[in-house]
């Protein structure tokens, strides 16, 4: 049965940062493209960072320079850096493989606000 658990977001004033952390069960996570997607109110979930099972990583424009994704492939858990944060970084934050086959935890919220 694959499952994520989200964990790390909460409110931060514009220009800080957080740490978002994922543990997933899932089967042969080394071997998956794993990413952080975003989901605004009243807009459609949205990928924001992914990485392969190279390490590579490829992020969507908006965040590029400000977010890091990471993945501990011992520990089963992909990681998000989000520094320089902005209120329109609003949103629940979900990991899940890419693509995603559906497949979602309970997500994390983030709040960017002064």
């Amino acid at each position: 049965q694959v499952q994520f658990v989200e964990s790390g977001g909460g409110l931060v004033q514009p220009g800080g940062s957080l740490s978002l952390s994922c543990a997933a069960s899932i089967t042969f996570f080394g071997r998956r493209i794993m990413g952080w997607y975003r989901q605004a109110p009243g807009k459609q979930r949205e990928l924001v960072a992914r990485i392969m099972k190279s390490g590579d990583t490829i992020y969507e424009n908006s965040v590029k320079g400000r977010f890091t994704i990471s993945r501990d492939n011992a520990k089963n858990t992909v990681y998000l850096q989000m520094n320089s944060l902005k209120p329109e970084d609003t949103a629940v934050y979900y990991c899940s493989t890419v693509p995603s086959w559906g497949s979602w935890g309970q997500g994390t919220q983030v709040t960017v606000s002064s």
